[in-house]
């Protein structure tokens, strides 16, 4: 797994080149961001289970025939599954939220994922929504902490809905 600062020094590395301005600024930003970065995997951290399972129970009220017979969360089997599955993306989104770098949501979570997702008939659509709950009640919770700069908690969760979104069914 990389972070910012790794892929930054490899890319410079790569190519020979002394760290310039440009270089400097993106380790300073990434340093100054820390504190927050830190702050919202905490509270990941603190309150995954309680997240998955608001998240879960508030997709289920908006999208009811997943939980119904026939539905792709209907028995307990497939329904703890869906949890799991939740669960994967907020952990890996704290991995990303911490690294600065998407990365580790390309080699762990995404690679592959649309694929066997469509093998399996499960919806693309009700995944991205539950995402996105998951990044809502975060982002909550770090205002309900103080944290005033919440924008960096977007960044995981908007870009496992943009990969997980993008494919042609």
């Amino acid at each position: 797994m990389r972070d910012a600062v790794t892929k930054l020094i490899k890319n410079y590395d790569v190519t020979g080149r002394y760290l310039d301005r440009e270089a400097m600024d993106k380790l300073k930003a990434y340093f100054e961001s820390g504190n927050t970065r830190l702050a919202a995997a905490a509270i990941i951290n603190a309150n995954s289970p309680a997240i998955v399972k608001k998240a879960g129970a508030q997709l289920f009220e908006e999208v009811p025939e997943l939980i119904r017979p026939g539905g792709n969360a209907y028995t307990t089997r497939r329904y703890s599954a869906c949890l799991r599955d939740m669960d994967y993306y907020l952990r890996y989104a704290s991995y990303a939220l911490v690294a600065a770098d998407n990365n580790v949501l390309d080699e762990r979570v995404l690679q592959g994922l649309r694929e066997t997702y469509n093998s399996l008939g499960v919806p693309i659509g009700p995944t991205v929504r539950g995402i996105q709950l998951m990044k809502e009640m975060v982002k909550e919770s770090a205002i309900e902490a103080g944290v005033a700069n919440t924008s960096l908690i977007d960044e995981p969760f908007d870009y496992m809905s943009r990969e997980l979104s993008e494919v042609s069914v």
